[in-house]
């Protein structure tokens, strides 16, 4: 892994708008991280694009072989992060972003260390949330329940990350990630000009 590269790792309750808010970042500059996940897929979403889909015994088998950076089970479903995802972003010279749930994301951070930030996505509230959820036509009332609970307990962690962006407005959680990314790159490791510079004046 090269210091020069930014590993951006999202995280946030189902809903939150963490795909929304990652489509502003430019595709020729960040390699966007594909899970592998065994539920269906939703109305437009795409296979190799979205997630990976595969089958319950495919993921198992995965599991297995070592295939996983990490993995986890959600209310019966498999999600998880191959390492040739992670091998992918690095050989195409492209900072890494991964959109990870909340636990899978605490679990990278003895993987990464201090290479990795750490943001955490929050909605303005539990009522806007469970709208949002709603509007996405993917669950039933009852699934959406669960997924609100859950919101519960994925937020106690949000004073764990490095960041917090509460995706009210979209401009401005926008505004938020960029400036995140912004100041990570004028970090002295990251951005060796300083060096150069240094050593012309000390010519």
């Amino acid at each position: 892994m090269k210091n020069n590269f930014l590993i951006v790792i999202i995280s946030g309750p189902s809903g939150v708008g963490k795909t929304t808010l990652l489509r502003c970042l430019p595709s020729e500059n960040f390699y966007f991280s594909v899970s592998h996940t065994t539920r269906t897929p939703r109305k437009e979403e795409v296979n190799g694009k979205d997630y990976y889909f595969v089958s319950k015994e495919e993921f198992l088998r995965m599991i297995e072989n070592n295939e996983f950076l990490e993995w986890i089970e959600v209310f019966g479903t498999y999600y998880g992060t191959s390492i040739k995802e992670i091998n992918k972003a690095f050989s195409q010279n492209k900072h890494l972003v991964l959109d990870i749930e909340v636990i899978g994301a605490t679990r990278l951070r003895n993987f990464f260390g201090n290479l990795a930030i750490f943001i955490f996505i929050l909605p303005p509230n539990l009522e806007i949330l469970k709208e949002r959820l709603k509007k996405r036509g993917a669950e039933n009332e009852t699934e959406i329940e669960k997924r609100i609970n859950r919101a519960v307990e994925e937020i106690k962690f949000a004073g764990w990350f490095d960041y917090i962006i509460i995706n009210d407005e979209l401009e401005k959680a926008k505004e938020c990630l960029f400036s995140i990314i912004n100041a990570e790159l004028c970090k002295p490791y990251r951005n060796n000009k300083w060096k150069e510079i240094l050593k012309n004046i000390n010519k």
